[in-house]
């Protein structure tokens, strides 16, 4: 409950923040305009921000024709979930990523790269089920779409505001003088987005835990994990590159993300989550390269094996 709580807590300082900037701006008027501004763009994301996130990666509808062991897995792992089956989608990437979309899990989509089923074994495939299912379950995939909206809303009404700067009355109003607003405008989007990475980086860590609970081998996630990680820092996402502001969505970091945590990365180190999943069969993680960088000198994470037996998957 700890997760859900701070990610509650979280959520009501970016909404505390997104009211004061749209006071500042505005007084009591132009707070009552940016929360209704808000409140469409939450709406607009609530009903249609699955379908956004698929078309923007070209991704494909699957049935059980299609691909009959990868459907069939999500559907018992689903069931083993308490979930409704959600849709199933491919995206022909070269990079080994997935993500889950939707706005409740009655409507609810999971994506897999052609990639990740390629490279990856069915256990470990089966990890990466069940992360994006946890994810459904937790209602994530809202949680991190009203979020994002909120955090790019208050940029926008930021930069508004920068471009239209102040008229006299409200400076005169404003107890933090025209300097202390400008300081204001400039860091209320770096606050919002601190905390849309705080939430994704919480939401990530829940959904690992869970997911290693619905398939009851934390191991298998934990290595899907590297491999994966391991597959970003290599190959590029040019679709994700054009679409920064869904790199939240995917299990890791599709945009190269860099090995430890920091305040602005969307996704926790990838080797602390390996290490969280580890200790929760009492296994230790392997020692890595240099303190400094967690993912050692070359960038990669170890254990990966570039050359196994992998399950086809259609």
């Amino acid at each position: 409950m700890s997760g859900y709580f701070k990610t509650a807590l979280l959520l009501a300082g970016l909404t505390a923040v997104f009211m004061a900037l749209g006071h500042l701006v505005g007084g009591q008027q132009g707070m009552l305009i940016a929360l209704v501004f808000a409140g469409g763009m939450n709406f607009f994301a609530y009903w249609f921000s699955d379908r956004v996130a698929l078309a923007a990666y070209g991704a494909q509808p699957v049935t059980r024709q299609d691909a009959p062991v990868l459907v069939d897995t999500v559907t018992q792992l689903a069931q083993r979930a308490g979930l409704p089956m959600p849709r199933v989608y491919i995206i022909d990437s070269p990079q080994p990523n997935a993500f889950a979309t939707g706005r409740n899990p009655e409507n609810a989509a999971v994506a897999f790269s052609t990639a990740l089923l390629r490279n990856l074994t069915h256990d470990e495939v089966a990890g990466v089920i069940a992360h994006e299912l946890a994810h459904i379950k937790n209602r994530d995939t809202l949680i991190m779409t009203i979020t994002a909206t909120l955090a790019g809303a208050l940029s926008m009404i930021a930069n508004f505001a920068m471009f239209m700067g102040h008229n006299r009355e409200s400076n005169n109003s404003n107890p933090l003088g025209a300097i202390g607003g400008i300081l204001v405008m400039i860091l209320a989007p770096l606050g919002a987005m601190l905390v849309q990475s705080a939430i994704s980086r919480s939401r990530e860590y829940e959904a690992d835990s869970v997911g290693a609970e619905i398939t009851g081998n934390p191991n298998a996630l934990a290595s899907a994990l590297i491999n994966l990680h391991n597959g970003a820092r290599q190959i590029p996402n040019e679709a994700a590159e054009r679409n920064p502001a869904t790199a939240h969505l995917f299990i890791v970091n599709p945009l190269n993300g860099r090995g430890a945590d920091n305040l602005f990365s969307t996704h926790p180190s990838t080797e602390n989550r390996v290490r969280r999943l580890r200790e929760m069969r009492g296994d230790a993680l392997p020692a890595t390269g240099s303190q400094d960088d967690p993912s050692g000198p070359t960038g990669h994470l170890p254990g990966a094996v570039p050359q196994r037996r992998r399950r086809p998957w259609n």
